[in-house]
């Protein structure tokens, strides 16, 4: 995100939690130069936070970074009764997606980014 701020980028950082976003923001604002950073709730475990995020979206998007995800932790059930891992990683980011689809058409080359992690080296 550091690296996409520096270039001038309008970023939005969609976050759990929001002041730990805020701060987040206010450190790359600082030291890319760039204060072109919106912080906005969302919970890929919650479909109903991703079609609010969807929802309140304005405009062309340029660049989708999936990067949220959670790994590696206690069997737990989401609101919906999905569990918790699937629901975050793969539910989340592709109801995420195709409630962004006219955005990142209206772009006209727009490019969606599923960032991945070294987890599945680790094995139980």
């Amino acid at each position: 995100m550091r690296a996409l701020a520096c270039t001038g980028a309008e970023i939005t950082l969609a976050v759990r939690d929001i002041t730990a976003g805020e701060r987040t923001a206010e450190d790359v604002a600082e030291s890319s130069g760039n204060g072109a950073l919106r912080v906005a709730p969302l919970d890929l475990a919650n479909l109903d936070s991703v079609a609010a995020f969807v929802a309140s979206w304005d405009g062309p998007l340029h660049v989708l970074v999936n990067n949220a995800g959670v790994m590696a932790c206690p069997e737990e059930r989401t609101a919906a009764g999905w569990e918790l891992q699937f629901a975050t990683n793969h539910l989340g980011h592709f109801a995420l997606a195709v409630g962004l689809h006219s955005a990142l058409a209206a772009d006209g080359s727009a490019r969606i980014v599923s960032v991945s992690s070294s987890g599945h080296r680790f094995r139980r």
